[in-house]
């Protein structure tokens, strides 16, 4: 199941100065390509332990500070960045032959962001955010369901619901950033930014 590659390559000159303005370039081109939810990225983390986890989250933002996503606390991704804030994420863009991934740390967004971004949710995805103890071991659908009943009864459709206080955002804030371009003869562009300091950025390419 080999593919061959034959998009144009990616080169240094043709750089953004930032891999913020970089993946800015490469998002709105993945979404101006009709693919699936393009902001689906690979989260992988690691617990006290060392043993990783990686799961499937939303980017819901991103700026020069970082990208950011939404998630219970209370679950292993919570409870694994909240132990050990080193992070990746990985966006497959498979479809237009792209990938980018992302090395940095997890910290949490303020009350204030968290706030704003939930009640720009749907009214059922609101009442979700309550009635599932994310990554916790559940007796059955009928209970989930029934939560989501009793919660749907108290807050009905047209009414504010609350941001739960164990729900709220991350901001990723990268250390390095690499965009890899699908190549003839499985010889890839990979060029990765790596953080200097604050604004500074050096561009290394790596071998495919």
């Amino acid at each position: 199941m080999r593919v061959r590659y034959r998009r144009e390559g990616l080169h240094e000159k043709g750089l953004a100065p930032d891999p913020v303005r970089q993946f800015a370039r490469w998002f709105a081109e993945a979404a101006e390509s009709g693919m699936h939810e393009p902001n689906a990225m690979v989260l992988a983390t690691a617990d006290t332990a060392g043993r990783p986890s990686a799961r499937t989250v939303l980017l819901k933002g991103f700026d020069e500070r970082g990208l950011v996503f939404f998630t219970n606390y209370r679950s292993r991704k919570g409870r694994d960045i909240d132990a050990n804030p080193a992070v990746s994420l990985v966006f497959p863009w498979h479809a237009i032959a792209r990938q980018v991934i992302v090395q940095g740390r997890a910290e949490r967004t303020g009350r204030d962001e968290t706030v704003a971004y939930f009640r720009t949710r749907p009214h059922g995805s609101q009442l979700g955010a309550w009635a599932s103890e994310q990554s916790a071991v559940v007796a059955s659908r009928e209970e989930l369901d029934g939560m989501y009943e009793e919660l749907a009864r108290r807050y009905p459709e047209g009414e504010d619901v609350p941001a739960p206080p164990h729900w709220g955002g991350y901001r990723v804030i990268p250390e390095e950033v690499e965009f890899w371009q699908g190549r003839e003869n499985r010889l890839h562009d990979r060029l990765r930014y790596v953080r200097l300091g604050e604004g500074h950025w050096r561009v290394e390419r790596l071998s495919p």
